[in-house]
């Protein structure tokens, strides 16, 4: 189980693609004060089989104290929201 400054991101890294969404995300969480716990969807089976687990269209996907947070820009929100209560 993760604590509550655990980011669990999956992205998708193909052999012919990655996701610059993902990568956004990865960054954003690096930068921030949460540990990432990264789960890489390597192939387009384990895309949608993710996307269809989760009810999901996109990736990437972020969770944070057990609940979805988004994609990156759900993310991005996220961590502003976080920063400005922290003010």
């Amino acid at each position: 189980m993760t604590d509550d400054r655990t980011a669990i991101l999956y992205r998708m890294v193909l052999p012919d693609h990655e996701c610059p969404f993902g990568v956004h995300a990865r960054e954003l969480i690096e930068q921030s004060d949460y540990e990432l716990d990264e789960h890489i969807l390597a192939t387009r089976d384990e895309v949608e089989a993710f996307k269809a687990e989760h009810s999901v269209d996109t990736t990437p996907q972020l969770f944070i104290a057990g609940k979805r947070i988004g994609g990156s820009s759900d993310l991005e929100h996220f961590l502003e929201e976080e920063s400005s209560k922290a003010s």
